[in-house]
């Protein structure tokens, strides 16, 4: 099997699992306790904690683990919100639905929202944001890369924007950036980039499932989302997901002297990858060609559902998605793509292919063999009506 999927999951790596297997049998205390299992227990999670940090350049305290980003992102949406009066919050029109839902739910509830819209490339537009903040906005949610299209956001281009707002008035909108296909791809270092609170996902960086993490800058006043317990500064009570959190831990661990060689590496094959399938007739490329993650490209194929497509290619044994594989079993249109002026045939006739660190170029060949010949022969069947 190819596997081509790595911005759905990821296979855990080896001291993943290894860390996992260790807190599960070894050190299974609860790290609340007082006695020594509980100690070695939270011990496991200083550890976890310190690698994070060590790879953002944060302070362990400013880590907070959850079950994963879409906890992560409520957290940090909702936590915001209740927390003030008439709160104001600006999205862009690409976030993953653990954002843009919130922030549904937050409208109906009373809170201003605005949405930022998108180019056809993807890119969040500027000059829009520019006029939607104000000194009356609480928090600005711009994701780092984009899931679906692989697109870096020009983050750079908004903490200018909030800080002219700081300079008029004297008060900063918040930043929360979801990072999570972002983070062991490409910088993820809050303070120098001014991120205030920046959400993480175990399982896209070797990691297991089912534990995520929100990085909260000192200083920042989050509301729980539950009540019920001290565990992690009182932001998210009940007791910890140690073996996750030691698994996240040690695959962040693992990548960090290696993780820029890795993305410099999938940056080489997607480029092959792109070249390889030019010779598509009709290709529309969804996945812009500058300002991009390196290990996702998004393409439509004319006359191809995209769906019919990712089914044939598992029959010759090579694994891709439509897209975010958090809606791939509603058949509607990407939101991602239909924001960037994309059609709904076009929307529906894209797929998305995501690299990992241990792509081989082999697999990268033999893949766009595989999609060639599955496009010629799908052309080829007559349209069900």
């Amino acid at each position: 099997m190819i596997y081509l999927d790595h911005s759905a999951t990821t296979r855990p790596l080896p001291e993943a699992v290894e860390a996992v297997h260790r807190a599960l049998t070894e050190r299974w205390g609860n790290p609340s306790s007082l006695h020594r299992m509980g100690l070695e227990a939270e011990r496991l999670l200083a550890e976890a904690r310190s690698a994070l940090a060590a790879a953002m350049g944060v302070d362990p305290e400013e880590v907070v683990f959850t079950s994963g980003a879409t906890e992560a992102n409520n957290l940090a949406l909702w936590g915001i919100a209740r927390g003030r009066r008439e709160a104001h919050v600006v999205v862009s029109a690409v976030e993953h639905s653990s954002v843009l839902e919130v922030a549904h739910r937050m409208r109906q509830e009373g809170v201003r929202v605005d949405v930022v819209p998108v180019d056809r490339e993807g890119f969040v537009r500027p000059d829009v944001l520019q006029q939607l903040v104000g000194p009356g906005t609480n928090l600005v949610s711009v994701m780092l890369v984009n899931n679906e299209v692989g697109t870096v956001q020009p983050l750079g281009e908004v903490v200018r924007i909030l800080n002219e707002v700081e300079a008029r008035s004297g008060r900063r909108p918040l930043l929360h950036v979801d990072a999570v296909q972002g983070f062991l791809k490409v910088e993820v270092r809050p303070r120098t980039q001014r991120f205030d609170l920046v959400s993480l996902s175990g399982h896209k960086v070797g990691g297991p499932k089912g534990i995520g993490a929100l990085y909260v800058r000192r200083g920042v006043r989050l509301v729980p989302l539950l009540g019920g317990g001290d565990q992690e500064q009182g932001l998210r009570p009940g007791t910890e997901n140690v073996p996750g959190a030691a698994g996240f831990g040690a695959a962040v661990r693992a990548q960090l002297g290696t993780w820029r060689r890795d993305a410099e590496r999938m940056r080489t094959l997607r480029d092959l990858l792109r070249e390889l399938l030019s010779g598509l007739p009709g290709v529309i490329w969804n996945t812009p060609d500058r300002d991009i993650a390196p290990h996702i490209l998004n393409f439509a194929v004319p006359g191809v559902r995209g769906e019919v497509l990712v089914h044939r290619l598992e029959q010759e044994g090579v694994v891709v998605s439509t897209g975010s594989a958090c809606h791939s079993r509603k058949a509607r249109p990407s939101h991602v793509l239909l924001a960037m002026g994309r059609t709904e045939q076009e929307a529906m006739s894209s797929i998305r292919v995501s690299l990992g660190p241990q792509t081989s170029e082999e697999e990268i060949r033999a893949a766009v063999e595989a999609i060639h010949r599955a496009v010629r022969d799908l052309r080829m069947q007559p349209v069900r009506r």
